[in-house]
C-alpha cells in the first residue's frame, strides 16, 4: 500500500471597516447589545439560523471554484465584551466538493462603537486538504484562488454592513424614540 500524502492548502483574507455615524452615535454601544438584530444586519438574515444564546448557523453564499460549486456552512459564536461585538467560528463544514478532509474555517471579527461611529475588523481563513477533483491544479494557483474567493466574501459582507447596518441602526433609533 502506497503512502498518500495529503496536500494542505491554506489561505486567508482581512478587511477593516470604519463607518462614520453622525446622528445618535451615543446609542451605538446600546445598539451593539442587540446581538441578533446586529448579526442579522451584518449577514444575510435569510441564511442565518439562531441556534441558542450567542450561537448561529450561517450558510455562506455559494461560489464556484474551478467549475465546482462550494457551499460553506459555519457555526458562529457571538458575544459582546466591554462594548465590542465579537464573532468567531465554532465549527464549519464544506458542501459541494465531495469528501473533503481536514477542512477548517477561521473567522474572527469584531465591531465596536467609537467616537466617530463604528469600527471593525474581520479575518477569514481556511485550511483544507486538496480535493481529489483538483489534484492536477498547482497548489499556488489553488491558494491564490482561495485567497481571492475569501477576499470576495469579506468584501461582500463589508459592503452589506456599510449599507445595511447604518439603515438598521437608524430604524432601531426610531423604534426606541431616540
Amino acid at each position: 500500500m502506497g503512502v498518500y500524502r495529503k496536500m494542505l492548502l491554506a489561505f486567508d483574507a482581512k478587511q477593516k471597516l470604519k463607518l462614520s455615524v453622525t446622528k445618535n452615535k451615543e446609542y451605538l454601544s446600546k445598539y451593539l447589545l442587540e446581538e441578533e438584530r446586529v448579526v442579522g444586519a451584518m449577514l444575510d438574515p435569510n441564511k442565518l439560523e439562531p441556534e441558542g444564546e450567542g450561537k448561529y448557523k450561517y450558510t455562506v453564499t455559494s461560489f464556484r471554484v474551478f467549475q465546482l460549486d462550494v457551499n460553506p456552512v459555519v457555526s458562529i459564536a457571538v458575544e459582546n465584551k466591554e462594548g465590542v461585538l465579537k464573532m468567531s467560528a465554532l465549527d464549519s463544514k464544506l458542501d459541494g466538493l465531495g469528501i473533503i478532509e481536514d477542512f477548517n474555517l477561521i473567522l474572527k471579527a469584531n465591531l465596536e462603537a467609537t467616537d466617530n461611529g463604528l469600527e471593525g475588523e474581520a479575518l477569514l481563513g481556511v485550511s483544507v486538504s486538496q480535493p481529489p477533483l483538483l489534484k492536477l491544479v498547482p497548489k499556488k494557483i489553488l491558494e491564490s484562488t482561495g485567497h481571492s474567493v475569501l477576499n470576495g466574501i469579506l468584501l461582500g459582507i463589508k459592503s452589506r454592513v456599510q449599507q445595511q447596518l447604518i439603515k438598521d441602526f437608524i430604524h432601531w433609533c426610531k423604534l426606541n424614540g431616540f
